[in-house]
Parts: structure tokens; C-alpha cells; sequence
């Protein structure tokens, strides 16, 4: 029988928000007078041996590049260091990963692209159709899209650099992307084959961990149906173990793992 592909799976921080300009929850009360700090991560699965190590040649995974320094600027956030400086904590060089997972391209999942000169994009085709379709005529689903970042997607198209996935598929042995919707048309998790067993990277399919556990709706919503049923699915995809959901923005998530190496506390932690 043959081994089951594992992976090493890291978050890795890069921003943070110390708290929203406006409540993140649908359902939230303006009168708690609480708002949710948001951090930023950039994730990556790299493959292990079966030895348990770090497989030589093995080809790491990125999974979204984060926003640019610009960006964050012009939206009211900073950005602590560049994706491609806390990849490299880990071990990981930018410039030479050959496949890059985009959930969907909000401005702060999208950004960094060019960090990742020999790298295939992969893209749920629901997603490019949602940015370049008639939705984004709409203010509320156009806000949290740069057009220049959806502009070079489609450069990217056109230069053979865009994989679409139509739905749920494996893309190396032992990661797969799935098709969520809700928060975006298009917006997908990963699914990362671990030691410890199945691991959700749930992206902005569940923000925080309120999300999938309350299922409560973060405010920006493109189909309120998908968002609650993508719960479900996350959970589903996890074998059912909640915590092997890891949300896309909440700071939590680096109190909950151990920290990925020395001098990255607070930056990094391993998820697997």
C-alpha cells in the first residue's frame, strides 16, 4: 500500500489591524462597542518524506500572497514584513515556488503576485467570472478588489500562468482546492493532508473562528446560503474536527499552534 502524502503547513503573518473600522459580523451588536482585530497571513504546505522530514526536491505550496505595501497603505494598513521575507523564515524561497494557490482575489489575497515570477496561479474559474463579469459594477462587491491586481490576473491569463478549477480538485498529491462561494462567487479553501490528519486552510471562508463555529456571517457576503453551507463544508472536509479548521484573518490562530521557528513568535506558527 502505497504512503500517504503528508505535508508541513505553516501561517505566516504578515499585517495586522488592530481592530476594524466597522463590525465585522452581520448579527453583531453596534452596542458592545467591541470591534475584531484582523490579522494578515500569507500560508504554506511544504511535502515530507516518510521519514517525517522535509522531502529533498519536494516543491512547496503557497497559498495566497497577501497585499501589497501600497495597497495596505492606501486602505489604512500596514504591512509588518513582506510575504516573501517570512517565507523565506521557513525556509521557503518565493522566487523559485512553482504553485501558488489564490482563494479568491481580494486585495489583500491577491497582492505580492510578482513576488512569484516562475509560479502557476491557481484559480477557482467562478472567480475570474465574478471580477471581470457584471457584479462588479456594484460598490459592495467591487471594494475589496484592486482593479490593477484583477487586471494582471488576466495578464497572467493570457500568459499561460492562470490553472482554473472548476469546483473541488487535487492539485499534488495531498492538497486539494474546493469551491466554498459566499464570501466571493468564487472563493475556495484548501485541504492539506497532515500527520496529525486533514487540515482546512479556511482562508476567507470563515474569518474568524466564530464563523464556522457560530455560524455567524461576516459583513461582506457575496451569497449569505453559500457562506452558512460552506460551514458545513469546511467541517466535512476536516473529518469532522473543528479544529482542524484554521480561519483566514483571526488572530487566534498564533495562539493555538506552536511557533514555526526560532525568532518567529508572534509571526509564525506550524499548523500541522
Amino acid at each position: 500500500m502505497s504512503r500517504t502524502q503528508t505535508w508541513e503547513v505553516h501561517a505566516l503573518k504578515y499585517a495586522h489591524l488592530p481592530r476594524l473600522l466597522r463590525e465585522v459580523s452581520i448579527f453583531a451588536d453596534a452596542h458592545d462597542g467591541t470591534l475584531a482585530p484582523m490579522d494578515y497571513f500569507v500560508w504554506v504546505a511544504i511535502p515530507l518524506g516518510e521519514d517525517g522530514e522535509r522531502m529533498i526536491g519536494g516543491k512547496p505550496v503557497v497559498i495566497d500572497t497577501g497585499f501589497s505595501a501600497e495597497n495596505g497603505a492606501k486602505r489604512g494598513r500596514k504591512m509588518l514584513a513582506s510575504p516573501d521575507k517570512t517565507l523565506a523564515q521557513v525556509g521557503v524561497d518565493a522566487a523559485a515556488v512553482e504553485d501558488v494557490v489564490i482563494t479568491h482575489l481580494h486585495y489583500d489575497h491577491v497582492g505580492n503576485w510578482h513576488l512569484f515570477p516562475r509560479a502557476r496561479f491557481h484559480l477557482q474559474e467562478r472567480e475570474m467570472q465574478f471580477v471581470t463579469g457584471r457584479h462588479m459594477r456594484h460598490g459592495a462587491f467591487r471594494m475589496a478588489y484592486e482593479i490593477e491586481e484583477v487586471v494582471a490576473m488576466v495578464r497572467q491569463n493570457f500568459a499561460g500562468r492562470l490553472v482554473f478549477h472548476d469546483g473541488d480538485q487535487e492539485i499534488a498529491p495531498g492538497l486539494s482546492v474546493h469551491l466554498i462561494g459566499g464570501h466571493t462567487m468564487g472563493i475556495q479553501c484548501v485541504r492539506v493532508q497532515t500527520r496529525n490528519g486533514p487540515l482546512v486552510l479556511a482562508s476567507d471562508t470563515s474569518h474568524y473562528y466564530w464563523g464556522i463555529e457560530k455560524r455567524e456571517l461576516f459583513h461582506i457576503v457575496f451569497n449569505v446560503s453559500d457562506m452558512l453551507n460552506g460551514y458545513d463544508k469546511l467541517l466535512q472536509l476536516a473529518g469532522g474536527e473543528l479544529a482542524m479548521v484554521v480561519p483566514g484573518h483571526d488572530a487566534d490562530v498564533l495562539k493555538r499552534y506552536p511557533v514555526s521557528a526560532a525568532g518567529m513568535d508572534g509571526v509564525g506558527v506550524r499548523l500541522d
